[in-house]
C-alpha cells in the first residue's frame, strides 16, 4: 500500500527550490560539479543539473558516485570523472534519501581528499535516523519516522514519487 509523502509535481517544486539554492551558492562559479551517488542520487543529480542548465551560465557537469553501499569502507568510492575535472572546483553530493548518512558521509570523505572549492550535499528525503555527523545542506522535505519505516524514491518518466512503508 502506498502511503505517499510526494507527487511528481511536488518533486518538481523541490527540484527547482533546491537547484536555485545550489544557483544562490555558487553565482560567480563557472563550473558546478553534481555528483550522484549511484542509482536514486544519480536520477536526483540529473534533474538538479538539467533544471541548473536553464538558470545559470555555468558549465554544469553530472558525475556518477559509485559505491557498494553495504559495505563502502570495502568497496571505496570512485566516480565517473577523473579528479583533475573536480579539483578546485564546487562539488555539490546529492542522494535521494538520507537515512543513516553512511553513504554520504563516505562520499564526502572522497571528496575530501582533493582541494575544492566547495563541497555540499543536497538530499531529497532527509530521515532523522542518522548514525554519522553528516548533514544535508539542501533538502527537498524532512521526515521523522520509525526505524521499522522505509522511505523509497521512484523516478519515473512523469510519475515521480515518495512513498513510506
Amino acid at each position: 500500500m502506498d502511503n505517499q509523502i510526494l507527487s511528481h509535481q511536488q518533486i518538481q517544486h523541490k527540484v527547482r527550490r533546491i537547484a536555485y539554492q545550489i544557483y544562490e551558492a555558487n553565482v560567480d562559479e563557472e563550473t558546478i560539479i553534481i555528483a550522484g551517488i549511484d542509482s536514486g542520487g544519480l536520477r536526483l543529480a540529473q534533474k538538479l543539473g538539467s533544471r541548473l542548465k536553464k538558470i545559470t551560465g555555468a558549465d554544469i557537469t553530472v558525475c556518477k558516485v559509485s559505491m557498494d553501499k553495504k559495505n563502502p569502507l570495502k568497496s571505496g568510492v570512485k566516480t565517473s570523472i577523473p579528479v583533475e575535472d573536480y579539483k578546485h572546483r564546487s562539488v555539490v553530493l546529492v542522494d535521494d534519501v538520507l537515512n543513516s548518512g553512511t553513504t554520504l558521509i563516505y562520499g564526502v570523505n572522497h571528496f575530501l581528499q582533493t582541494p575544492l572549492k566547495q563541497l555540499k550535499t543536497a538530499v531529497l528525503v532527509n530521515r532523522n535516523h542518522k548514525k554519522y555527523p553528516v548533514k544535508a545542506d539542501y533538502k527537498g522535505i524532512s521526515l521523522s519516522t520509525s526505524l521499522k519505516e522505509h522511505v523509497h524514491v521512484k523516478f519515473e518518466a512523469k510519475n515521480d514519487r515518495v512513498y513510506l512503508d
